[in-house]
């Protein structure tokens, strides 16, 4: 268990530049909504190992779209955006959609209009490295790709697939393919003097994805939570598995009920080992005095999770690890 103290910013993984911005806009008197907008936004301008913002993750038409959210934890209103495209900003985007609609997820071409209209520019989100990253994929025969029970064989071929008439039912195999090397996300919880929460996430999704795939992070409960009478959490990894669960939503309530944030993080990631041993994932947590924890699901290649907390007992923001269970 930490020491608590408030304010404090913790975020997925080791995204330093993050986790500084986020402190910064605090220690100017921005709100906890501006620190997660600006400190997620930062990763997406940094490109954050790939995985979020533009240029990286693209699909299986090699195109890289974005997913993110931000979530009030005093009103409980969530903004969010999924399948973005052409817009960079993505994060603030799904702010807007908090303060200028009445709805909670836009998607696709639809949120780009949006965004636009909110006074966002149109870019290329595709970059050298994002088209290296789809010629070596097709190069590869398209592997590793997320289709199942198709003809041809999706291990073997690039397809068009069709739907085999017969579907066989096993177990999925998706640590092979998801792995501390194609983490998927910023998740980010800020919590306030006042023990305002706010928390958000940002991505631009799992690699070679099907074309309108939409993961846990822009989902209210999967990729984040906040509630300001209880604290937040932030999830991240293999989203088609974790957002089944709302692993964000659940440790929140766990911590409602008392529970340590270390504790509440385990029990999460424990719920999701029941069904899909295998999994990559980890989750971050922090309460309403300060408190924080996090923990992660232990797969090979994936024994330790690294995540930044940024706090008064701290003389900057810091890494801190964590081992898997």
């Amino acid at each position: 268990a930490s020491s608590a103290a408030l304010p404090v910013v913790i975020n997925t993984w080791a995204f330093r530049t993050a986790a500084e911005t986020a402190w910064r806009v605090l220690e100017s008197g921005g709100s906890e909504l501006d620190a997660v907008e600006r400190g997620c936004g930062q990763c997406e301008i940094d490109q954050c190992d790939g995985s979020v913002g533009y240029g990286g993750s693209p699909d299986e038409s090699g195109e890289t779209t974005l997913d993110a959210m931000i979530m009030d934890g005093n009103t409980m209103e969530v903004g969010a955006v999924a399948d973005l495209r052409r817009v960079k900003n993505a994060i603030g985007v799904a702010r807007k959609v908090i303060e200028y609609t009445k709805h909670t997820l836009l998607v696709g071409e639809s949120a780009s209009l949006f965004a636009v209209r909110m006074g966002f520019p149109y870019e290329d989100l595709t970059t050298h490295k994002s088209l290296s990253l789809y010629s070596e994929w097709l190069n590869l025969n398209c592997q590793p790709n997320y289709w199942k029970n198709v003809v041809p064989d999706s291990s073997k071929s690039c397809g068009p697939y069709k739907r085999r008439e017969e579907v066989t039912y096993k177990e999925e195999q998706t640590s092979s393919q998801r792995s501390v090397h194609n983490h998927d996300t910023i998740g980010m919880v800020v919590i306030g003097v006042s023990g305002t929460v706010a928390s958000g996430t940002s991505t631009n999704g799992a690699i070679h994805k099907l074309p309108g795939r939409v993961g846990d992070s822009p989902i209210a409960g999967a990729g984040s939570y906040a509630d300001s009478t209880a604290g937040g959490a932030a999830a991240t990894g293999d989203g088609d598995i974790m957002m089944r669960f709302l692993p964000s939503y659940q440790a929140v309530e766990y911590m409602r009920m008392g529970t340590d944030p270390t504790v509440a993080c385990q029990k999460v990631i424990f719920r999701i080992q029941k069904y899909a041993p295998k999994f990559f994932g980890a989750i971050i947590c922090a309460n309403t005095t300060g408190s924080y924890g996090a923990a992660c699901n232990k797969i090979p290649g994936f024994t330790q999770f690294h995540f930044m907390v940024s706090s008064p007992l701290l003389s900057r923001p810091t890494e801190q690890v964590v081992d898997c269970i």
